[in-house]
């Protein structure tokens, strides 16, 4: 890739990671409409890491408590941050067990413009749906394990592209009444264990493989998916504060819109 195509690539990372729009869409897409080449194993591994790191440090403080807590659980000192990690846990299992059975058909079939197009509107719509009617009666300490597994479940259809993992994290947060920050940042929390697992699996395959590594571009990728992402959290939650979801779900739509005539133009 050029250094154009790798920055590029790199900001979209890092900012549709975590805004409910779907990054892995967003990553096909230049390859799909500009004839771009494919950013390859390595800068997936980079951006993703990127992303990891802009969780952990905005949420450094949360992830600290939760990570003291869960250790702590094993010695039997239980607390509500022990409780939240071990929630985080549980809701996690459902996207592992459907990445390791389905990533593969996934992978073969629904990397294309249409199913992009698809899901980037239904799940656009479901998400308008869940946030008209969210009622936001409870916290994020106030989740229960059933919920959490119910928001897992959902994370387990963001291996489909379009869908979004933050998302339909966030559409089912709402739908069980969360408040809108503590649906995005239960979202943001859930997302570490998750790029975790996906950046072990592909630094893995990437370790296997003998394509040789361009640095210079890597570290790029590194350093602008950090930044954007980080950003990206900062202001996504002040956003939602005052004007809920409809932004996203009317890009959602446009930019399904566009893909359809893409496809069928």
């Amino acid at each position: 890739m050029s250094m154009l195509e790798t920055a590029l690539l790199a900001i979209i990372q890092g900012l549709t990671e975590f805004l409910p729009i779907s990054s892995s869409a967003h990553l096909i897409l230049p390859s799909q409409l500009l004839g771009w080449q494919d950013q390859g194993l390595a800068f997936d591994v980079v951006v993703h890491l990127g992303t990891l790191l802009a969780v952990v440090t905005y949420f450094r403080a949360q992830v600290a408590d939760l990570l003291v807590g869960w250790l702590g659980s094993f010695r039997g000192q239980h607390n509500e941050h022990s409780r939240l990690a071990w929630l985080i846990i549980w809701a996690t299992i459902p996207a592992a067990l459907f990445g390791l059975l389905a990533a593969s058909s996934i992978e073969q079939y629904g990397r294309s413009a249409l199913v992009i197009a698809v899901t980037t509107i239904l799940f656009g719509l479901l998400l308008w749906w869940a946030d008209c009617r969210a009622s936001e009666r409870q916290n994020m300490s106030q989740l229960t394990l059933k919920q959490a597994i119910i928001v897992g479940l959902a994370q387990a259809l963001a291996l489909i592209p379009g869908t979004s993992r933050s998302g339909i994290t966030m559409t089912a947060g709402l739908f069980l009444g969360l408040k809108r920050t503590d649906a995005a940042r239960f979202s943001f929390l859930l997302s570490i264990p998750v790029i975790l697992m996906a950046g072990g699996y592909q630094t893995l395959k990437l370790v296997q493989s003998p394509v040789a590594v361009d640095w210079l571009a890597l570290g790029t990728g590194l350093v602008l998916a950090f930044v954007s992402a980080y950003l990206c959290i900062h202001f996504f939650l002040k956003i939602i504060e005052r004007m809920g979801m409809l932004p996203f779900v009317i890009y959602r739509l446009l930019l399904g819109t566009v893909l359809l005539l893409f496809v069928f133009w």
